[in-house]
């Protein structure tokens, strides 16, 4: 299967040559800038949004909403390192080489990759953590959804990757965030109640505002995680 989309007639291929034919005629500083946020950048980006994500659901809503919304950013990342591991046999069955061997004239801004193409990694770690989000968070989601598309982008802008295999990623990434995701809040919504009654690690889960204008009941009495549920923020909220 090393041969998909090696004609040049291919579609696949015109798309590639037409995006990072952008970066030939960009000046060489935007592409340093692009290489740097197509290799850090972004992922960086989602590192923040996570982040904000964590700091907004800790303030807002009840308890349960609280819990319910940080297992689900808990699990953002754990898809993506799952996404990732499903990635390893679908590289070594479908071998294709990076777009570079196979298409000459290609303006590659990242030294160094020797490994195969289907699918690009950071598409599906951008797309796994965003969708992730998505399920935990709409509005915080829907940023980092936007973040990875971004991440596509640059992965095909810098001649690292074909389209096909961002989109790959994006499926990829997709279907692993989702389809583990009741199991992930089945196993992962009691730990993080545990850690709301702890002492030390409830400000994890609930600020301190908020405790003080809705304290501790003694029942969590935590909603079912349902996918598109809630009020249009916290997706798994009843």
């Amino acid at each position: 299967m090393s041969g998909l989309a090696s004609d040049g007639s291919n579609p696949d291929v015109s798309v590639l040559y037409d995006i990072n034919g952008l970066a030939k005629d960009a000046p060489p500083w935007f592409d340093r800038v692009m290489e740097f946020v197509g290799e850090y950048g972004i992922m960086l980006g989602l590192v923040l949004v996570a982040l904000w994500c964590w700091w907004s659901v800790r303030r807002r809503g009840t308890l349960g909403d609280s819990v319910s919304a940080l297992a689900g950013l808990v699990w953002a990342p754990l898809a993506a390192g799952v996404a990732l591991l499903v990635n390893i046999p679908i590289r070594g069955f479908v071998e294709r080489p990076r777009p570079f061997k196979d298409h000459r004239g290609l303006e590659v801004l990242v030294d160094g990759k020797t490994d195969y193409s289907f699918v690009s990694d950071h598409a599906t770690m951008a797309m796994a953590i965003g969708v992730g989000l998505f399920v935990a968070h709409r509005k915080f989601g829907l940023a980092a959804i936007a973040l990875a598309f971004a991440e596509g982008f640059c992965r095909v802008y810098m001649g690292v990757h074909y389209p096909t295999d961002v989109i790959g990623g994006f499926a990829l990434g997709t279907a692993v965030a989702l389809l583990l995701a009741p199991l992930a809040h089945a196993l992962l919504t009691p730990l993080v109640s545990a850690i709301a009654r702890s002492k030390h690690g409830a400000r994890l889960v609930r600020s301190r505002h908020a405790v003080e204008r809705c304290p501790l009941p003694e029942t969590l009495g935590i909603p079912e995680p349902q996918l598109g549920s809630g009020n249009g923020e916290n997706g798994l909220a009843a």
